[in-house]
């Protein structure tokens, strides 16, 4: 059983996605539908794709760190302020699975460093090509739609 969809935009996606200075109703319900896709919001956080909610690889968050954090250091600086203090040091990629909350952040920039042109927040074909652009190249439109509709559609998000 994984987390429910109101609770995890109201505790975890919209709460990051305000620290961070990138709120919009579609980037919550883009990550929604992301976290529904990659680990039926959250049921298993961990595997062979990548590490927590999004299924982020080792490789595209060092990649981001790398190319577009090490860029920008104030978002740098409230990203890291996101992460555990001494553990991120020893284990970066488990951040990812143990704290949403950053791991939302990075999930979110790495939508942002695609430079993608976000659709509406109800326009699903539009971010199911966004989730297989950022999360998941080999994916069906219809993998996330489906994700969408058993995880997200059936419960009422958090006003």
């Amino acid at each position: 059983m994984g987390i429910a969809a109101s609770d995890l935009c109201q505790h975890v996606i919209r709460p990051t996605l305000l620290y961070i200075g990138r709120h919009s109703p579609t980037a919550e319900a883009l990550l929604l539908g992301a976290a529904a896709s990659q680990s039926a919001l959250g049921s298993a956080l961990d595997d062979q794709r990548g590490h927590g909610l999004y299924r982020i690889s080792e490789q595209r968050h060092e990649q981001l760190w790398d190319q577009h954090l090490a860029r920008d250091p104030d978002l740098a600086s409230l990203v890291r302020g996101l992460a555990s203090q001494h553990a991120f040091l020893a284990a970066p990629h488990l951040e990812l699975t143990v704290n949403l909350r950053y791991a939302t952040a990075i999930a979110w920039l790495l939508v942002e460093a695609e430079h993608a042109a976000l659709p509406a927040e109800d326009d699903l074909h539009g971010m199911a090509r966004i989730w297989r652009r950022v999360f998941q190249p080999q994916g069906q439109l219809r993998d996330f739609i489906q994700a969408w509709q058993q995880f997200v559609a059936q419960q009422p998000r958090a006003a």
